[in-house]
This record gives C-alpha cells, sequence and structure tokens, in this order.
C-alpha cells in the first residue's frame, strides 16, 4: 500500500474505494429521531443492506478493492493503542458525563473489537449497558432505550468524513454535531491500521482535537478534477474558511496548484455539490437540469507564493473572482471546453430526480458510472451521449440523500 495510495482525479480508474453496509445504525433510526440524525426518512435497514451488498459487488466487478468500513474499524480497535486513542474521545466527561466516563469506558475495554466497532456507529443505548449500575445523574436519568451514545447512520456516506486530494487526504470537520464523531474514527483508521500506518501520506486538515467549526469540509463538496485542480462547494456543509484552510496545505504540500470554489444555493436539496454536479468523463460533466451555470459564483485559489505560502498576511492564496465555472475548469485542466449534459424534463421531474440523487455518480473509468436505477430520464440521457451507466437498485438507500459517489470514499484512483 506505501507507494499506491492516493486519488489523482475524478474519472481515472478506481483501484481502492472504502464504503459502509450499514448495520445496526439504520436500526435505530425511527420517526422521532431521523430529523436530529439527518435523515429524512426512516430506512428498511435489511433491504438497504442487500442494496449496498449489489453496490459493492458492481464495484469489484469494475475491479475495484472494496475495503469495509466497519472492518478496519474494528481491525483498527484490535489494536491497544487505537482503542485507547478512540475511548479517550468518545467516553469523555462532556459526551458522557464525569461519573459515567470510567465506567463507560471500563466495559469497552472488554468488549471484541467487532461488538465496539458496531456499538461506536451503531449507537450505545442504557440497556445496552445494563445491568451497569453507577452514580450517575446521566445515567439515572435516561430511559432503558434511551443512548448514552448516538447512532451515526451517517457513516453510510464514506465520502465525507474523510476525502483522498491526490496524494493525501482531509479529515473533514463535518458541519453537524450528529456527524462529528464519524471523524474520530476515521483519524484512528488513518492513524494505526497496519493498511495505513506505514504509508507516507501527508494528512491536509482536521487529524488533531481543535475546535474547526465553523471552519467545516465535506467530502460531497470536494472533486478531484486531476492535473492538480480541485473543485470545492460551498454551501450547506462546507465553508469559504474550510476551502481556505485546505487549499493552503495543498498548496504547502505541493499536492494541488489550483482550486476552484464555488458558491452553492442555500438549501438541503442541494446539501454538497455532488448533488447538483459529477464528473463522468475526462472533459465531461453531468449536472442539475436547473443549476444555472452563471448563478454559481465562482473563484479560482491559486498560491501568492509556493515557497511561502504561510508566511504572507494573505495567508499565501491568491484568490480571483471568476464569470464562468465551466470556462474556469476547462483552462484548469488545459481542456479547449468542457462538455456539460443535463437531462431534457420538466421541473417537477427534474426537482424528483435530483432529489433521488440522479446526478450523484461514482465514475469507475472514464465514461463508465454507477448510478441508482430509479433515475431513468438522466441515465437514459447518459447513455444517449456515450456515457455507461450501470445501474443499482436504490429505493432505500436512495432514501437516505446520497447516491454512489457519496457512498464511497476512492483511496486509490488513476490520473488522467
Amino acid at each position: 500500500m506505501a507507494n499506491t495510495l492516493g486519488v489523482e482525479s475524478e474519472v481515472g480508474q478506481l483501484r481502492q474505494a472504502i464504503v459502509h453496509r450499514p448495520g445496526l445504525e439504520l436500526s435505530r433510526l425511527t420517526p422521532g429521531n431521523c430529523d436530529e440524525l439527518l435523515f429524512d426518512d426512516v430506512l428498511w435497514a435489511e433491504k438497504a443492506r442487500e442494496e449496498h451488498d449489489i453496490f459493492a459487488s458492481v464495484l469489484r466487478d469494475q475491479g475495484v478493492t472494496v475495503h469495509h468500513f466497519a472492518d478496519l474499524l474494528a481491525e483498527t480497535l484490535a489494536i491497544p493503542e487505537a482503542r485507547a486513542f478512540v475511548l479517550d474521545r468518545v467516553c469523555s466527561v462532556h459526551r458522557v458525563g464525569p461519573t459515567l466516563t470510567g465506567s463507560l469506558r471500563a466495559l469497552a475495554q472488554d468488549v471484541d473489537p467487532a461488538r465496539l466497532a458496531e456499538l461506536l456507529i451503531g449507537g450505545v443505548t442504557k440497556s445496552d449497558l445494563s445491568p451497569l449500575s453507577v452514580g450517575s445523574l446521566r445515567w439515572q436519568s435516561l430511559a432503558l432505550d434511551d443512548f448514552v451514545l448516538a447512532p451515526l447512520p451517517n457513516t453510510l456516506f464514506q465520502r465525507d468524513n474523510s476525502a483522498w486530494v491526490y496524494s493525501g487526504v482531509s479529515i473533514n470537520p463535518m458541519a453537524k454535531p450528529a456527524r462529528q464523531r464519524e471523524s474520530i474514527h476515521s483519524r484512528a483508521v488513518y492513524r494505526f491500521h497496519p493498511m495505513f500506518a506505514d504509508a507516507p501520506f501527508p494528512i491536509f486538515y482536521g487529524d488533531d482535537d481543535i475546535e474547526h467549526q465553523p471552519a467545516t469540509l465535506e467530502g460531497g463538496d470536494i472533486h478531484v478534477l486531476g492535473r492538480g485542480v480541485v473543485l470545492i462547494g460551498m454551501g450547506e456543509r462546507s465553508t469559504p474558511m474550510g476551502v481556505e484552510i485546505l487549499a493552503r496545505e495543498l498548496f504547502r504540500h505541493r499536492a494541488a496548484t489550483a482550486v476552484i470554489a464555488v458558491q452553492l444555493p442555500r438549501s438541503h436539496a442541494f446539501m454538497h455539490l455532488d448533488t447538483l454536479l459529477t464528473m463522468v468523463d475526462t472533459d465531461t460533466f453531468v449536472r442539475y437540469p436547473y443549476l444555472d451555470p452563471a448563478a454559481m459564483t465562482t473563484w479560482l485559489i491559486t498560491a501568492t507564493d509556493p515557497e511561502e505560502v504561510t508566511e504572507h498576511d494573505t495567508g499565501g492564496l491568491h484568490v480571483e473572482h471568476r464569470d464562468d465555472l465551466f470556462a474556469t475548469i476547462a483552462e484548469s485542466l488545459d481542456l479547449p471546453r468542457v462538455t456539460v449534459l443535463a437531462a431534457d424534463e420538466d421541473t417537477r421531474a427534474a426537482q424528483r430526480e435530483q432529489w433521488d440523487d440522479a446526478n450523484n455518480f461514482l465514475t469507475v473509468s472514464p465514461g463508465v458510472v454507477i448510478g441508482y436505477d430509479r433515475n431513468t430520464v438522466t441515465n437514459r440521457m447518459l447513455a444517449d451521449h456515450g456515457i455507461k451507466v450501470l445501474s443499482i437498485p436504490g429505493s432505500e438507500l436512495g432514501r437516505g440523500r446520497g447516491g454512489s459517489r457519496c457512498m464511497t470514499c476512492p483511496i486509490q484512483r488513476d490520473g488522467i
């Protein structure tokens, strides 16, 4: 692994990726807690697992080595130092209270790694810990089915909490409290798992215990376009401060030469850039039909001085407003132009397909993408333009508001 980690583009051959098969956490979604856990609906967990198994099988059929995050986390937790790292941050005074911390940690120390990984992702209820008896106000105030640690159902969307950008990774400070514990798990995996521990790669952002708010980033907004160019959306989850910090670190490590930042509509329907736009071939994108490119304010960020990028009063960054997103992409990639495809459908049909992740495609090799079968209009349009769509069922997975790209964290991908 030491010489192979890295993501050099959005569309080069995908070699290795991390996904998460839905587990206990989806079974613990209810109508009463789904909103606070950032889900719009309660999913049928068993069916979601079946659909995810098909997704993973399609990836393997395309030559992708698939790593399941729960397995990586369990293997990491088998290492005493790694288990201590996670428990120090999860069983904290501020998270569970000073009188419960010691008892919870003692129990966690005795659980086998696979079960501990399941509980860290799936959540811990008071009944999971019974017959623990402790003089804790927090403990005594909980009903039997209340959570001591909330579940993390968004672990399904491995794209967001960490994102590989060329030679390194950003462990993203998440915008919403319901997702912030995910980054602790990813930090542990990248620090301690044998697949990563001896691999020489930089961590650009987030591998610390600093409070990063509001300089947040999520991987659904980060697109590695290739040739040293990165495209990042700024909307509900990723902020200009987060973009600038990542850009500065990319330039410091000579991992990238340009970052294109684009302002997104402030809408839950458009929470990440990849809900509106994905790259499907070396010079081709698919976009939501009623997204006006002219309304997407765009900036080109470069290093004022790559040698001293952190020493200037400006932070070493040159920020230039641009009038045209796609012209900026073409220029940055040294292309005469880029092709932007959009389905021809009325507003209501487009909104339905966009809600069902019709523009969230995972490209596995140039011109070959994975997407949900329910988005028939968009899939047919792509096929008519020579893009091969490998369709997967999404009747349950799609209700989580994330498509094939959202569910995948590439860790090795070829350039273009």
